[in-house]
């Protein structure tokens, strides 16, 4: 796994989860809370906006949407309050 910079809380949490629900192979996690700071959804502190790039074996044969829903679904509980924003990039291996 990819690090991209402090291991924050949230950071920590959406790897941990997506981790259990999807076996990555590949997976990196960052927080863009900075480029929105003073915007709609920021915090305080930021753990807010965060992209993540996925690679995993759950995504072959899977639409983009279905990608998507695999990603938010593990992380429903995070982005029904501290996430505001999420960028999804999700491929197969060999993508």
């Amino acid at each position: 796994m990819k690090d991209t910079g402090e291991m924050t809380e949230m950071r920590r949490v959406i790897e941990d989860k997506l981790k259990a629900a999807l076996s990555p192979l590949e997976l990196t996690i960052t927080d863009d809370s900075a480029a929105h700071a003073g915007h709609a959804g920021s915090r305080p502190g930021g753990q807010s906006h965060f992209t993540v790039e996925i690679v995993s074996e759950a995504f072959t044969g899977q639409s983009r949407i279905a990608r998507h829903r695999l990603v938010n679904h593990a992380l429903a509980e995070e982005l029904t309050g501290p996430i505001h924003a999420l960028v999804i990039r999700a491929k197969a291996p060999g993508e």
